[in-house]
């Protein structure tokens, strides 16, 4: 079953500001009335309402990109302490990383 493209015809606002705000809506843990507002500081007067519809309309559609694309984590990290002096002061620096699961024995 092949997905139909997103159709943004008869449409006011451009579809990147569209594809924008639907992913910040279902992409970060943002209200409508907060994204409305983040367009609003840009010069974008856009209701919450309208972004209600965007996202009931071209959401389904996003949000299953955004869980193909998901990363999976890996279970096993690596993390690196390294004790730097500055001035006379200790700091501190941890760095994660993620196994290498290449198979060639290094890393």
């Amino acid at each position: 079953m092949s997905q139909s493209p997103v159709n943004y015809k008869r449409h006011r606002f451009p579809p990147s500001l569209i594809a924008h705000a639907v992913w910040q809506y279902f992409r970060f843990p943002l209200s409508l009335r907060l994204i409305g507002e983040m367009l609003l500081e840009r010069g974008i007067v856009v209701s919450y309402e309208t972004i209600r519809c965007w996202a009931k309309k071209f959401g389904p559609d996003y949000a299953a990109r955004l869980r193909r694309k998901a990363p999976s984590p890996n279970d096993v990290w690596h993390l690196d302490e390294v004790v730097v002096t500055i001035g006379r002061r200790k700091h501190w620096l941890w760095r994660a990383a993620r196994a290498c699961r290449c198979g060639n024995g290094s890393g």
